[in-house]
């Protein structure tokens, strides 16, 4: 498969990637973006420093001033492309991906995001080809250190102590990077789990989606008697929250909490949430007095539209929430403190939330290998043409009392099925049907 993909550059380091390439794609992105300045974080993997220096080298060759912000979250990265009025920035990274891989995430002015049919897949094509000329001017290289500043921006979504204890889960990615002096700011009474910056990530994978990896976060939560916990994944742009109970919270359920929040500091306005999260979702922006929008999958898609209905908030299944104060972009750290700013203001626990929004059982988000996907997606829209049809993001289909949707994988090869209902026997009865549909393929 090609490294460069639906959202980022991502790939084995030494084999698919080296510094050669990384060069090249300095180069390439800065001529693309008309880049005069740029800013470069990355995360804490072996060969980050070397790959982000290659980045810069190209960079710099066509004429672009690079600000290195040296080990930054993804988070931070963004923050200091927002605020520092650069032309755009790139943080290397490969995210919650094992050890051996590496990685880009790569933004224009003002943090929007480059995608594959924005950018990425140019760059693809032109890396393939002769460099071009240098610049005639060599762009300059400084650092800046914006932890300080980013501090201040985060904690400022709370404004105010917070007395909870909490367990935090780390996964040894950035998050124990960016969380201690947020911590140290708020006066937080936390446990803190693998904080040691390791990108062999040696306690285990740090992908909060995978309920495996959040078997020491729920057993210290349980052991601690604490108020909630949070898993960050590699880069710290993704959470995962553990009620008081050690129960996993759905991140949807997390989208509909939150968005009540920003409703009420953002009265009427528009929350973006993609295509398979609960109903709950927009009842609950729609009980809030906002006007729910449903998104296809991807955090390119979430933030253009978000721009474009001037949202205050969206949220997706895998547990990235975007901000319109945050240059539209996400931050797991700040809904982690809209969290437990609302838990410590109302004086009640995440569980009792949890329960008045879990209205509707549904699978959670199930993969398939399927030899044809075009084929399956259109014997399905076939099967159940009598339910409201969308196309919007592989096929939704609706009906009264239940729903699902079935999509390609941006990233792996695979079919995505998402089915939720109004009760468990409607539940179980589509899933079988379904998945033997699925299962054939």
């Amino acid at each position: 498969m090609s490294i460069f993909k639906a959202y980022d550059v991502r790939g084995i380091y030494g084999e698919q990637i080296d510094e050669t390439l990384a060069r090249k794609i300095g180069i390439h992105f800065a001529r693309q973006i008309g880049a005069r300045s740029l800013v470069v974080g990355r995360d804490m993997r072996a060969c980050a420093p070397s790959i982000a220096a290659a980045f810069i080298e190209g960079a710099r060759e066509q004429g672009a001033d690079v600000i290195d912000i040296g080990l930054a979250s993804t988070p931070m990265t963004y923050f200091a492309i927002g605020s520092l009025g650069v032309d755009g920035g790139v943080q290397i990274t490969a995210s919650h991906n094992p050890a051996q891989y590496i990685g880009m995430k790569f933004c224009r002015r003002d943090c929007v995001p480059v995608s594959y049919e924005s950018g990425i897949k140019r760059l693809e094509e032109e890396c393939r080809g002769p460099d071009p000329a240098p610049a005639e001017r060599q762009g300059s290289l400084s650092r800046e250190d914006v932890t300080d500043a980013y501090v201040t921006h985060v904690t400022a979504w709370v404004g105010r102590p917070i007395s909870l204890r909490c367990v935090f889960d780390a996964g040894n990615g950035m998050a124990g990077h960016e969380l201690p002096p947020v911590i140290e700011r708020l006066g937080l009474a936390s446990e803190n789990l693998y904080f040691e910056l390791d990108g062999t990530f040696p306690n285990h994978e740090a992908n909060p989606l995978d309920e495996h990896t959040l078997v020491d976060v729920i057993a210290r939560v349980k052991a601690s008697g604490a108020d909630v916990g949070v898993a960050f994944d590699g880069d710290a742009d993704r959470c995962r929250f553990v009620d008081e109970n050690g129960r996993v919270v759905a991140n949807d359920i997390l989208t509909a909490i939150i968005a009540r929040e920003m409703l009420a500091r953002n009265p009427g306005s528009h929350v973006v949430y993609d295509l398979r999260s609960s109903r709950v979702v927009a009842e609950e922006v729609e009980r809030a007095g906002g006007v729910p929008v449903k998104e296809r999958v991807g955090h390119s898609f979430i933030k253009a539209t978000m721009r474009e209905n001037d949202a205050c908030f969206g949220g997706e299944l895998s547990g990235h929430y975007y901000f319109k104060d945050n240059f539209t972009s996400d931050n797991a750290t700040i809904a982690m403190l809209i969290v437990l700013d609302l838990l410590q203001r109302e004086g009640r626990p995440l569980s009792a939330f949890v329960a008045e929004l879990e209205r509707y059982p549904a699978t959670g988000e199930v993969n398939f290998e399927v030899a044809d996907k075009d084929g399956m997606i259109a014997r399905l829209k076939e099967r159940y043409a009598d339910g409201r049809i969308s196309d919007l993001d592989g096929v939704t289909v609706e009906y009264a009392d239940w729903w699902f949707n079935v999509r390609k994988s941006n990233t792996e090869p695979l079919l995505r099925l998402n089915l939720e209902a109004d009760d468990r026997s409607i539940l179980e009865a589509r899933r079988a049907e379904i998945v033997a549909m699925l299962q054939e393929g």
